[in-house]
């Protein structure tokens, strides 16, 4: 259980951070970056949440559910980012990401998506605040999926390969959840590739 009596410690100051194991690296390493881009990422999840709230509807408000259940599994994915694999480690021992909340995202994708038509062009980031929220959390979780596989060729024997799973799929759930906040694809924004070179 975490119990944080103080904000400020002013151990970070001379530019280094402890990792969950006790250990301390550069805010600059790869593993700081990975946790760090998964709390960003978090955050704009948590933007998407009140975006939903604010809907007003019944199924929205299921949808802010959802996402609350994404938070948490991020801060899961955060904790198993910030803590390397260690040779001797136990099953149990670490708190480690499951393929488990994995298999959950897939089937939320499948459930939101069988009522969306399919697509023929790219879409544009927009559309209801709801989807613009998503799609930038989208974005944020394709990041943070980015710095998970750099961690994860630094340091592959150390770093759990279901993290970098998760974030994959989460950006395609938030996707698909950002065409049903734009009346299940009705109000997508299309690219319509060249549109403004003109003639010239």
């Amino acid at each position: 259980m975490v119990h944080l009596t103080r904000i400020y410690t002013r151990f970070g100051d001379q530019g280094e951070c402890m990792l969950g194991d006790g250990s301390t690296v550069s805010k600059t390493s790869a593993r700081v970056g990975a946790y760090g881009a998964v709390d960003e990422a978090n955050a704009a999840v948590g933007l998407a949440v009140c975006e939903a709230e604010a809907f007003g509807t019944p199924a929205m408000h299921a949808i802010a559910e959802e996402l609350r259940g994404v938070q948490q599994d991020l801060f899961d994915v955060g904790a198993d980012l910030c803590t390397p694999i260690v040779p001797q480690e136990k099953p149990g021992q670490r708190l480690r990401v499951a393929a488990s909340q994995t298999d959950r995202l897939e089937a939320m994708i499948d459930r939101h998506n069988a009522g969306l038509a399919a697509l023929r062009s790219f879409v544009l980031p927009g559309g209801t605040r709801l989807a613009a929220a998503l799609h930038l959390a989208r974005t944020t979780a394709r990041r943070a999926e980015r710095e998970a596989v750099m961690l994860m060729n630094a340091e592959p024997d150390a770093t759990n390969r279901a993290a970098l799973i998760y974030l994959n799929r989460l950006s395609d759930l938030l996707f698909v959840l950002s065409r049903v906040a734009n009346d299940h694809g009705k109000g997508d924004v299309l690219w319509t590739p060249g549109v403004n070179r003109g003639t010239a």
